[in-house]
């Protein structure tokens, strides 16, 4: 998507969020042979600012700075894993309809709007955030144990955010799987990501 529109006043900024920093996400960036800014975040600050709870999430940012849009889940296209369904056909045709017309498409929303759809954080979600950040803090300082300890606290205070969760289980990789399986099995009827508000793609649109 970078490369088919890079050229049309648009610019993707990718922050891995990762504590593991880029021994953890450059090889990942390394194997897509990123063309766009690739940065890494080991202190999770994007993810505090924006409210975001689960990855890939996207912001789109206009020219003023603005945010118009919050979306969690924002692939390329749908994807299926056993039962469970993510992603949506319509998302890149959205992206490209807001690359086009800028305020005047459909996808964008007033920036008042955007910030009226944000929740409001409880007292449990910002201790979470306090212990998920301590936890943060401690495995860049190498002490694992009081890492391990925070980061449960704040699943616990916060258990919806995957993020949480994944950051935590990313050093025991050979349990991250299971871990994964088990919790998404435990959301029962509730989504994985946060639906979309966006209009349906186009079902023979074209290539591009």
């Amino acid at each position: 998507m970078h490369e088919e529109l890079k050229g049309r006043n648009f610019e993707l900024v990718a922050v891995a969020q990762d504590t593991g920093g880029e021994a953890a996400a450059g090889p990942f960036y390394d194997a897509a042979k990123a063309t766009f800014t690739a940065l890494v975040d080991p202190r999770h600050t994007v993810s505090a600012l924006f409210h975001l709870v689960n990855v890939p999430s996207a912001v789109m940012i206009d020219e003023e700075g603005r945010i118009v849009r919050l979306d969690e889940g924002t692939y390329t296209r749908t994807y299926s894993a056993g039962n469970l369904t993510y992603g949506t056909d319509a998302y890149v045709p959205a992206l490209r309809d807001w690359v086009e017309k800028g305020s005047t498409s459909s996808v964008a929303k007033d920036p008042d709007e955007v910030a009226a759809a944000l929740p409001r954080r409880s007292r449990e979600q910002d201790l979470a955030d306090a212990h998920f950040r301590l936890g943060v803090y401690f495995q860049l300082a190498g002490d694992e144990g009081r890492a391990t300890r925070h980061w449960e606290e704040a699943q616990r205070l916060h258990p919806e955010s995957w993020n949480y969760h994944r950051q935590d289980w990313s050093f025991t990789p050979e349990q991250a799987g299971p871990n994964w399986l088990r919790k998404v099995q435990a959301q029962g009827d509730k989504p994985y990501y946060a639906p979309m508000d966006l209009p349906e793609a186009p079902a023979d649109e074209p290539p591009r």
